[in-house]
């Protein structure tokens, strides 16, 4: 018999140690783990449950409805419609590109899209959707669903996206929605919603809260990974409040087209006249042609852009606003569905500033407007009566500086309501000195100038009256004797909005009550408009003024009358210089606005209303740098004449009168 090797016997032992010591640690891990499962499975059993219940079904905000706007007849300014998109699930397309390459023969599909829908992709998990293309129409959805074999990993959604049917023609007062910008996070969920927008101007901003209404809740269930299985129904929330505003928007509509056309003529662009002129010019047509077609051709067979200015009725015992018109514009739609840059930087650099809403914080000399307030500051002091006569030759002098009068050789003796009807700058003049400026700041402010008027939009200015404090305050220089005679023309440092101009006729005409300007209609009716207590005498000897501006036979304003309408209008022209004339240009012969370049022409202004006899309506337009008040005339006539056909007179868009031919100005040309 074989002797057992010691040395074998002691592996054997260090073998079989080894193996109880790797058993019993197989064997203590197995129960820790078996322990553990207990632990999981029967004492925290309701816990886990709860806890899988919970990431089974995930909460889903969904986007209010947005309350419409509406002008006084119910018509919508302002809605919602059915918004198509097309949305692309990586994970379910074996190739992107060729995906999207596919769908850009049903649809268009620009390549800045392209782009942003590739780099979407990159940074997203593939189940989750990104949005193609969107504001598709019907006819476009049915071409994608028709294709839909041929198009993996393409899905159709529906949603809800603001329209403003109108454009242009309203902007400067719905204002527009936007996307929602990070400075603008509340920690509100529902701003954080891809498609949600919110008001970024005008009434779209100021009744924005009220508008948005409050999201709905759903559940949809998920797996694991956070993939939407299925929706489940749920609370569709409560869709925003309507906004009803006193604006006609057949006026509105009116107004806007009447103003921008000014004196030229509209014109297609096919016409042979327009092709001429576009040869002419070298000019782009895009950068001349209008969003219905259009150019405006001048006398001259010259295209022209559309004029840059506001136009404002007001009814003059509500105060409610039918129209406000503010030119040029811009259309609200492209803001909702993504602007460009390059359309952002042309709507920024375009010298007549269409993001203005020139209404309401257009600023502008009134000019001749101004002097029904300087003529009822002398009537109420009492330094000139009604039938105080003040000569004009022309000019007047104070110290060695020399005040002209727009009419060079003078207008002989003048009484208040013969200085209005021809608006005679040295009568202004003589009873600006006599009353202070401190007096007539007073009597502007009652007539709501130099003061914001809280109309129902943002973005109203103040405007400026001057007073001796004001000009010690802010230029640290004390008030001079000829300034006082240049406001008493409405030049100077006087600044004034299209809407203040609109407010003062309307108080002026009404009775002397302080009417003020709404666009929100009231459903609990008028409140109490408080009397300003003026000489009810004074001011028919003003009114009588304006009305002789139209009637007289020699008015400044005589081609404001609406032919075989059977009432009178009655008014006030006003041009305002924004250059200074030198005396060496005095002596050679004033330049004419049409020789100037456009940001040196006058301003021309009308405030007028009717019928005069018993005032209903007010209405001021401002044409800036529009050549002086008698292009502005022919425009507040057709206005006011439509304003008062729907009020039920017969009376249409008075036909073209040929403009009365005026003096140049020298000071200021009434």
């Amino acid at each position: 018999m074989r002797m057992k090797n010691p040395k074998d016997q002691d592996t054997k032992r260090a073998f079989t140690r080894r193996s109880l010591i790797l058993g019993a640690g197989q064997l203590g891990l197995v129960g820790a783990l078996g322990a553990r499962l207990y632990y999981l499975q029967v004492v925290e059993a309701d816990r886990y449950r709860t806890l899988s219940e919970e990431n089974q079904f995930n909460l889903e905000l969904l986007p209010p409805t947005r309350g419409v706007i509406l002008d006084r007849n119910g018509i919508q300014v302002a809605s919602n419609e059915d918004n198509f998109r097309v949305d692309l699930v990586p994970e379910q397309t074996s190739d992107v590109r060729a995906t999207i390459d596919a769908l850009r023969q049903v649809v268009p599909v620009d390549d800045w899209n392209v782009k942003r829908v590739l780099k979407e992709i990159a940074r997203k998990r593939s189940f989750v959707p990104v949005t193609v293309v969107e504001n598709l129409t019907r006819e476009d959805i049915s071409r994608v669903a028709v294709n839909a074999p041929y198009l993996p990993g393409i899905r159709i959604e529906e949603g809800r996206s603001r329209v403003y049917p109108f454009g242009s023609k309203a902007v400067n007062i719905t204002g527009y929605v936007a996307a929602v910008s990070d400075t603008e996070l509340t920690g509100d969920p529902v701003l954080e919603l891809p498609d949600f927008r919110i008001g970024k101007s005008g009434i779209e901003k100021l009744y924005d809260q009220e508008m948005r209404g409050s999201a709905g809740r759903r559940q949809v269930e998920v797996n694991a990974l956070g993939r939407i299985i299925r929706k489940l129904p749920g609370d569709e929330g409560q869709p925003g409040k309507n906004i009803r505003l006193t604006l006609d928007m057949n006026l509105q509509v009116f107004a806007h087209e009447r103003l921008e056309r000014g004196h030229a003529e509209r014109v297609p662009i096919a016409d042979i006249r327009v092709q001429e002129a576009l040869a002419r010019s070298g000019v782009p047509k895009r950068y001349l042609e209008n969003d219905d077609g259009t150019v405006f051709l001048d006398e001259g067979g010259n295209i022209v852009q559309g004029e840059s200015g506001a136009a404002i009725v007001m009814d003059v015992h509500t105060g409610e606003i039918l129209t406000i018109a503010s030119t040029p514009g811009f259309d609200p739609n492209n803001f909702n569905k993504g602007l460009s840059a390059r359309d952002w930087e042309n709507l920024l650099s375009n010298p007549r500033h269409p993001l203005t809403n020139k209404a309401i914080a257009g600023t502008y000399p009134p000019g001749s407007t101004f002097k029904m307030i300087v003529a009822l500051a002398a009537l109420e002091a009492g330094v000139v009566g009604p039938e105080t006569q003040v000569y004009c030759n022309g000019h007047t002098d104070l110290g060695n500086a020399r005040f002209h009068c727009w009419k060079r050789w003078g207008h002989g003796k003048m009484d208040v309501m013969d200085a209005l009807e021809q608006s005679c700058d040295v009568y202004f003049y003589e009873a600006a000195k006599r009353v202070g400026i401190d007096r007539i700041a007073e009597m502007a402010r009652r007539f709501g100038l130099g003061e914001t008027l809280e109309i129902e939009l943002p973005g109203e200015r103040n405007g400026l009256i001057p007073t001796r404090e004001w000009k010690l305050a802010v230029r640290g220089e004390r008030w001079q004797k000829g300034e006082t005679l240049i406001t008493g023309i409405g030049q100077g440092f006087v600044l004034v909005t299209p809407l203040q101009l609109a407010v003062m006729t309307a108080r002026l005409v009404n009775g002397g009550y302080a009417v003020k300007p709404s666009l929100i209609r009231r459903e609990e009716g008028d409140a109490p408009v408080p009397k300003m207590n003026i000489s009810r005498g004074h001011l028919a000897h003003v009114l009588e003024g304006m009305r002789r501006v139209v009637n007289g036979a020699h008015g400044s304003a005589r081609s404001a009358k609406i032919p075989d309408s059977g009432f009178e209008v009655g008014g006030k022209t006003g041009t305002a210089q924004v250059r200074r004339i030198t005396k060496a240009e005095r002596a050679t012969g004033v330049i004419k606005n049409e020789d100037l370049p456009w940001r040196e022409r006058d301003h021309g202004l009308f405030v007028g209303y009717a019928p005069a006899d018993a005032p209903r309506y007010a209405v001021a337009v401002v044409l800036e740098h529009g050549g002086g008040s008698k292009y502005a005339v022919p425009i507040a006539r057709d206005i006011l004449a439509r304003a008062m056909e729907a009020d039920g007179f017969e009376a249409s868009e008075a036909e073209p009168v040929e403009i009365l031919p005026q003096a140049q100005p020298e000071t200021d040309q009434g």
